[in-house]
């Protein structure tokens, strides 16, 4: 065996020493509180109809784009649906990227530059740590959700100065200060970059975000939404002026250098985004939260308080956690533990996702098989 082929034995016999060996698995258990499909449009008939309707009006269509949107790859649908995306969301402008992991490391990469300050909130997604840690801006962290700290952090920024926060905590499921975050970024004249993934088709009219329904999209500098969340498909759009957008086509690597999705791809994105309009999704989903959250107050667990459809259960311990998990496959339940380091050691919980699909009763049972977690 080989140098390098000995690094990758030894590093995953460590992970597995650990108890944190990670491996693909396909899960068919009947009632799904795991998936990020909030709102059922991943597995949507009426959605899936929509798609091979619009598909057969596009003439000539490709099955692959045939190259970058700098190149063979741009089509103008895709432009349009761009323009569709972002008068939902009530932006300027928008730039559809292959996955949100290309669209955070593509922003935040292309954007700050070398004397300038990124202050992050120390839970935000793993691709925009990526992306920051890209660019060549000096880098800081605040305590989650503290608005001291983060002021704190403000006084000592340098050049221009962007905060990075996402509306929707993805592991802990709450949600950012967003209106108290601008007011501090307007006292020092910072840009706050949000991350909508997990408020997108939960919170505001229609689904548009947590930052339309607090009325702060002309606050905002740039906001990242994307698809593979409530909207069921796949891919990401940054939101922001037409300047910022045109910007992104220049310098912005993980748009110019990558193919650009198919049509058809487009064409998903396009018509889950019709499908948003036509049904208050919002008000659905929120009548899953209430009803769980009322229930979780008879049970004496340690949990994070969320409006959102992330709801969290924290188990002390990998073991712990994992086992806790497996309790609830058992009974057909379909809940994953997430595990230090993807959270912090003694933070390791049960994620639990609530879907418009899980019906009542699915969910007084589950709330019935937490019981035995007290």
């Amino acid at each position: 065996m080989n140098s390098a082929e000995q690094f990758l034995q030894d590093r995953l016999q460590e992970r597995t020493t650990k108890g944190l060996f990670r491996q693909l698995i396909n899960t068919t258990l009947p009632f799904d509180f795991c998936s990020n499909d909030y709102l059922g449009f991943a597995k949507s008939p009426a959605l899936k109809q929509l798609i091979e309707a619009q598909v057969k009006n596009i003439a000539n269509y490709k099955n692959g784009s045939g190259g970058s949107r700098l190149l063979s790859g741009n089509h103008p649908y895709t432009e349009e649906t761009e323009q569709f995306i972002a008068n939902f969301h009530q932006a300027a402008a928008g730039l559809i990227f292959n996955s949100g992991y290309d669209a955070n490391v593509g922003l935040l990469s292309a954007v700050p530059q070398r004397g300038d300050t990124i202050i992050t909130d120390e839970l935000i997604h793993a691709s925009l740590i990526d992306g920051a840690r890209l660019s060549h801006a000096e880098r800081y962290k605040f305590r989650h959700n503290d608005l001291n700290d983060l002021a704190q952090k403000l006084k000592n920024a340098k050049g221009l100065i962007y905060v990075v926060v996402e509306s929707v905590y993805s592991m802990d499921g709450d949600t950012a200060p967003l209106k108290e975050i601008v007011d501090l970024c307007k006292q020092h004249q910072a840009h706050l970059i949000v991350d909508e993934a997990h408020a997108t088709g939960i919170f505001g009219h229609k689904g548009r975000g947590l930052t339309v329904q607090l009325g702060l999209e002309k606050d905002v500098f740039a906001r990242i939404v994307t698809f593979g969340k409530a909207v069921g498909t796949h891919g990401a759009i940054i939101l922001g002026s037409t300047a910022l957008r045109n910007y992104l086509i220049n310098f912005s690597r993980s748009f110019i250098y990558t193919t650009a999705a198919p049509i058809h791809h487009i064409v998903a994105i396009n018509c889950a985004y019709q499908l948003l309009t036509t049904n208050d999704y919002p008000t659905q989903i929120a009548h899953k939260i209430i009803l769980y959250n009322e229930l979780l107050r008879n049970i004496n667990l340690p949990i994070i308080k969320s409006s959102s459809a992330i709801q969290t259960i924290l188990v002390k311990g990998n073991a712990n956690a994992r086992n806790a998990a497996a309790g609830l496959q058992e009974k057909g339940f379909d809940v994953k533990a997430i595990l230090s380091p993807t959270v912090a050691e003694g933070k390791e919980r049960l994620r639990i996702c609530l879907h418009t699909y899980n019906s009542d009763e699915e969910i007084r049972n589950l709330a019935e098989q937490l019981k035995t977690l007290q």
